[in-house]
């Protein structure tokens, strides 16, 4: 479909979005606050492992779908003595949902996550984008560009849509996301409000 900046589609009716960038000043006091059930979720320990650049090839360790072919939010999850099947960590998804929907299930089997992150688009210059009468958004893989979850808030099942439908897009400038559900529609919510009911309303 696409490459990172919607390559392969028709952006005749797309629309350039530039994102101011930021410093995240006291992430690790933030992530704490709100890292909620989901254990570490990369929320700026020092002991937690740093975002790494998406792999060209690497694909979601739940569709198995090439991440950097298609558009949408992008997700990291590192555990603690355990890895994914066929990959060392971190585990990566070409959608937020899927990467909860994986989240939820190893935390049932009793894993523990040591950092989660997505795509921050504060963080980014993005494109919104009409492809096949759908309302697309660009992906972003390179290491600076992703977020501890627990420092975004979403935007929650807007018009905007990813590689597996609808989706969780986060922003760690508030004032970014409420912007954005203005102009897409949707709800915000931040990591501790997503739910598997949440995950369960969202995708195709």
């Amino acid at each position: 479909m696409c490459d990172e900046q919607g390559g392969g589609l028709d952006r005749g009716n797309h629309v350039s979005m530039r994102r101011r960038r930021f410093l995240l000043a006291g992430a690790g006091t933030a992530a704490a606050s709100v890292a909620g059930c989901l254990g570490g979720s990369g929320g700026g320990d020092g002991d937690a492992p740093a975002a790494v650049t998406v792999p060209e090839d690497a694909t979601c360790d739940v569709c198995g779908m090439v991440i950097r072919q298609h558009p949408g939010p992008t997700a990291e999850i590192f555990y603690a003595d355990r890895e994914p099947e066929d990959h060392e960590n971190p585990a990566r998804f070409d959608s937020t949902w899927e990467a909860y929907q994986y989240e939820f299930e190893r935390d049932d089997e009793g894993w523990e996550d040591v950092a989660f992150y997505v795509t921050d688009y504060s963080a980014v210059e993005y494109e919104v984008f009409e492809d096949g009468g759908d309302t697309l958004i660009t992906r972003h893989y390179e290491a600076s560009m992703f977020a501890p979850a627990a420092d975004v808030t979403y935007v929650v099942d807007s018009e905007v849509k990813g590689t597996m439908g609808r989706d969780l897009i986060g922003f760690s400038d508030r004032a970014d996301a409420e912007s954005f559900q203005s102009s897409h529609g949707g709800s915000l919510t931040a990591h501790d409000g997503v739910t598997p009911e949440v995950v369960a309303g969202l995708g195709m």
